[in-house]
C-alpha cells in the first residue's frame, strides 16, 4: 500500500493529471500568444499613427509650397496692374501660410528654416503697406522665402523618414523580443511536457515491470509501490493480488505434480513387478498368446513410467537451475542413454549410427543426459519403423554441436514455431499405445538453455527430422559462478 504522503501529493485520477498537463503545457504558449498579440497591436497602432501623420505633414508641406508660389505670383501681378483686390488675396494667402507654418513648427520646433520663414513672413507682411515703388523693390524678398519654404519641405520629408526608421527599429526590437520570449516559453512548455510525461509514463513502466516480473515467474523482494494517479495505484494493488494468487496456483500445481507422480508410480511399479513375475513363470507356464499380452503390458508400463519421469523432469527444471560442470566424454554419455533405449530401438527395428569418442567437453551430466534422452525418445516415438537413427557430433574452439536425426514423417511447417512449447502436441501422430505428454521437447530445450546453449530443428539432406544441440564452451568455475550471480541480479532488477 502507498504511504499517506504519496497519496496526498499524487493526482486523484489519470484524467485530472492529463487535463492538468494539458493546461500547464498550454499556459506558456497562451502567454506567448498574448504577448505577440500585444506587440503586433502596438506596432499596428504606431504604423497607422505614423502613416496618418506622414500624409498630413506631407500635404501641409506641399500646401505651404503652393501658397508661397501664389503669394509671389499675386505680389508680382499687383506690382504690374496695381489692383487692390490682388492685395486682399495676397493678405489671405499670407494669413493662411502663417497658420500652416505654426502647425508645421510643432513638427520642426528647432528647425532654423522655420525660424527664418517666420522672419520672412514678418517682412512680407509689410509689403501691403508700402508705396508701389518700394513694393516693387521688395519683390526680391520672395527669393529667400521660396528657398526657405523648399528647405522646410525637405526637412519635413526627412523628419517623416526618421520617424519611419524609428518604427522599423522598434519593429526589429519587438521581433527580437518575441523570438526570445518564444524560445523561453516554448522551452518551458517542452520541460513541462517532459515532466508530465514522466509523471504519466513512470507508473506505467513500473506496472510494465511488475507484469514482466509476474510473467517471468521471478520471485524477488516486494517492488516499490506505484505512485501516481489513483487508477494506476489501484491497478498496482490488483497486480499484487494477482501475483499472490499466481504463487498459490503455482504451489498447488507443483504439489499436484508431486502427488500425482508419486501416486502413479506406486501402482505402476506393482503392475510392472507383477507382469515381470508372470513373465518369469512364477504363476505357471505361459502360452505364446499370454506372453504377447504380458509383453504389451510391460511395454505400455515402460512408456507410462517414461511419461511420469518427463513430468518430474519438467517440474525439476522449472525450480532447480543449478549446474555441476565437469569434463565428460560426450560419446560415453550418449551411448549410456542409447543403452537405456536398446530394447525399444530393437523392437522398432531402427538402425542406430552413433559417433565414436573420445570427444571431451565440459558439461552437466544430468542436463545433457536428459537432453539427449528426450530427443532419442522422440525419435523412437515418431520415427519410421525399421528406419534410421543417426547421432552426430562435432566440436570447435567455442562450441559443441550434437545432431540427433531420424527417418520418418517430416514435421509440418505450422508446428515448427511451437515445437518447444510445454504440453504442445503437433499434427504428427505418435506411434505406440500411449499418447505423448507434449513436454519432452520442452524439457530438452530447457536443458540446453540451462547450459547457455540452444536446441533447434534444422534441415538434413538425408533424414526427415534433425534436431541440433549447440552448447558453448563453459567458463572456469569461478567465472561461471560470477556470471550466474550477475544474471540473477539483472533478472531481479528487470522484475523490479
Amino acid at each position: 500500500m502507498t504511504s499517506a504522503v504519496s497519496r496526498r501529493w499524487r493526482p486523484r485520477s489519470l484524467l485530472q493529471l492529463v487535463l492538468l498537463a494539458f493546461l500547464m503545457v498550454m499556459l506558456p504558449l497562451a502567454v506567448l500568444m498574448f504577448q505577440a498579440g500585444q506587440a503586433l497591436s502596438e506596432l499596428s497602432r504606431l504604423a497607422d499613427q505614423s502613416a496618418r501623420q506622414a500624409v498630413e505633414e506631407t500635404r501641409r508641406a506641399r500646401t505651404l509650397g503652393a501658397l508661397a508660389l501664389e503669394m509671389e505670383r499675386g505680389a508680382r501681378q499687383y506690382a504690374v496692374v496695381e489692383q487692390e483686390s490682388l492685395l486682399d488675396i495676397y493678405d489671405e494667402r499670407l494669413a493662411e501660410y502663417r497658420r500652416l507654418l505654426a502647425q508645421q513648427r510643432e513638427l520642426l520646433p528647432d528647425d532654423p528654416d522655420v525660424e527664418a520663414l517666420s522672419e520672412q513672413l514678418d517682412r512680407l507682411s509689410e509689403l501691403s503697406e508700402l508705396p508701389i515703388a518700394t513694393f516693387r523693390e521688395r519683390l526680391t524678398d520672395f527669393l529667400p522665402f521660396a528657398k526657405y519654404t523648399e528647405a522646410m519641405r525637405h526637412a519635413t520629408n526627412q523628419r517623416i523618414d526618421d520617424r519611419l526608421e524609428n518604427i522599423r527599429r522598434r519593429a526589429e526590437t519587438v521581433q527580437h523580443r518575441l523570438w526570445w520570449q518564444t524560445a523561453a516559453l516554448v522551452s518551458a512548455s517542452f520541460i513541462l511536457m517532459l515532466l508530465f510525461t514522466r509523471l504519466i509514463v513512470r507508473p506505467v513502466r513500473q506496472l510494465e515491470r511488475r507484469i514482466l516480473g509476474i510473467g517471468s515467474g521471478g520471485k524477488n523482494a516486494r517492488p516499490t509501490p506505484v505512485q501516481g494517479p489513483a487508477e494506476l495505484v489501484s491497478l498496482d494493488e490488483r497486480l499484487d493480488w494477482l501475483a499472490s494468487r499466481l504463487d498459490e496456483l503455482e504451489e498447488q500445481k507443483q504439489q499436484f505434480l508431486r502427488h500425482m507422480s508419486h501416486e502413479l508410480k506406486t501402482p505402476l511399479a506393482s503392475v510392472r513387478e507383477g507382469s515381470a513375475l508372470l513373465t518369469d513363470g512364477v504363476a505357471g507356464e505361459l502360452t505364446g498368446h499370454q506372453r504377447e499380452i504380458l509383453e504389451l503390458i510391460d511395454a505400455s508400463g515402460g512408456e507410462l513410467q517414461q511419461l511420469i519421469e518427463q513430468l518430474l523432469d519438467y517440474n525439476l527444471l522449472q525450480h532447480n537451475q543449478r549446474l555441476e560442470i565437469e569434463r565428460l566424454d560426450v560419446a560415453t554419455v550418449v551411448k549410456e542413454v542409447l543403452a537405456k533405449h536398446h530394447l525399444a530401438l530393437q523392437q522398432k527395428g531402427m538402425a542406430v549410427h552413433c559417433f565414436d569418442g573420445p570427444r571431451v567437453w565440459r558439461l552437466d551430466r544430468t542436463a545433457t543426459s536428459r537432453l539427449v534422452d528426450n530427443l532419442i525418445s522422440n525419435a523412437i516415438a515418431y520415427g519410421e519403423d525399421g528406419g534410421e537413427l543417426e547421432i552426430r557430433a562435432r566440436t570447435s574452439d567455442e562450441r559443441l554441436v550434437i545432431e540427433v536425426a531420424n527417418s520418418g514423417e517430416p514435421i509440418p511447417e505450422e508446428d515448427r514455431s511451437r515445437l518447444f512449447e510445454a504440453f504442445y502436441q503437433g499434427r504428427v501422430r505418435r506411434k505406440g499405445a500411449l499418447k505423448g505428454s507434449g513436454i519432452g521437447l520442452s524439457v530438452a530445450a530447457d536443458c540446453a538453455r540451462l547450459q547457455h546453449g540452444g536446441l533447434a530443428l534444422v534441415d538434413d539432406e538425408r533424414l526427415a527430422v534433425c534436431f541440433r544441440i549447440t552448447l558453448p564452451r563453459p567458463m572456469p568455475d569461478t567465472e561461471h559462478s560470477e556470471l550466474i550471480a550477475a544474471t540473477a541480479d539483472d533478472d531481479a532488477r528487470k522484475e523490479r
